[in-house]
């Protein structure tokens, strides 16, 4: 998108393609010459840690406003999760079984994005981490619905690209997890957590943990597949346990399928951030 400019000196654009056609000398080529703006190896310097962190905050911000997106509904969710299709080549039984969600988070982000699309794509849009399994069926559902949809990859270890269905201008790569799980919450109006790992554990547990303190706003906060949620964590024993107030439990609900998601979204009542942290008022 061309940049309204509000400014009658040079823009950078132009400085920084003309400092690239300079003659070569030796002080033209030296790495000290670059432009600093246009230097890869200076941005990455250790020094340079709180411009990236800025600017990874900054760019999709920027992109999401240009396209008036205001509301996501974030979807997480495991990578391993195969779609049905392909069940038979799962690693285990039990990730064979839980193909299941695949088809659910599917049809749920189709749902939402039919819902997204009588805003003009501005409200509900869906959001994922860009990867596989469950991530793909969230954005694969946003394509059966013919409307957007966000991916928010990392940068990992082993090779990576986002899954097909993330709408390209939406698709973004992060080298912060802090920052790319900000981008995750900021424009959430629900958060939907299907079954999956340690990254899946670690975006429940944050997110949630913002509500429960009052760093955020209460919004829907779905876990899908209640006998999976109920069988790797003992909430009530946490509860029991005094490690958190049984207040703390209705943050959350369990559903099934898409269809209990969706209702449960539509008629959720609006609450505002914690004011007080039950079962520690003084």
């Amino acid at each position: 998108m061309k940049e309204d400019r509000h400014s009658r000196l040079r823009d950078a654009h132009s400085d920084r393609d003309q400092a690239e056609h300079v003659p070569s000398t030796p002080q033209s080529v030296s790495p000290a010459y670059r432009l600093a703006f246009a230097d890869e190896d200076f941005l990455c310097r250790e020094e340079l840690r709180p411009v990236r962190l800025q600017l990874e905050l900054l760019k999709p911000q920027l992109l999401l406003d240009e396209r008036g997106i205001e509301s996501t509904i974030v979807l997480f969710g495991g990578a391993r999760i195969p779609d049905p299709a392909h069940k038979d080549q799962a690693r285990t039984k039990t990730l064979a079984d839980l193909s299941e969600f695949y088809d659910e988070a599917r049809e749920f982000s189709r749902l939402m994005t039919l819902k997204s699309i009588e805003t003009g794509g501005r409200e509900h849009v869906i959001v994922t981490g860009g990867g596989p399994g469950v991530m793909e069926a969230g954005n694969r559902g946003a394509v059966d619905a013919g409307g957007a949809s966000i991916g928010l990859s990392i940068v990992l270890p082993h090779e990576q690209a986002p899954n097909e269905y993330v709408t390209p201008d939406l698709s973004f790569n992060f080298h912060y997890f802090a920052i790319r799980k900000m981008h995750f919450l900021m424009r959430a109006r629900a958060i939907c957590v299907f079954p999956g790992g340690f990254g899946t554990m670690d975006e429940l547990f944050e997110s949630l943990t913002l509500i429960q303190t009052g760093r955020m706003e209460r919004v829907p906060f779905l876990l899908f597949g209640k006998a999976f949620w109920e069988k790797v964590i003992n909430w009530d024993a946490l509860a029991d346990a005094g490690t958190i107030s049984d207040k703390d439990l209705d943050l959350f609900r369990f559903v099934d399928t898409a269809q209990e998601a969706m209702e449960l979204i539509e008629n959720w009542e609006p609450a505002p951030p914690r004011d007080t942290l039950p079962g520690r008022e003084k």
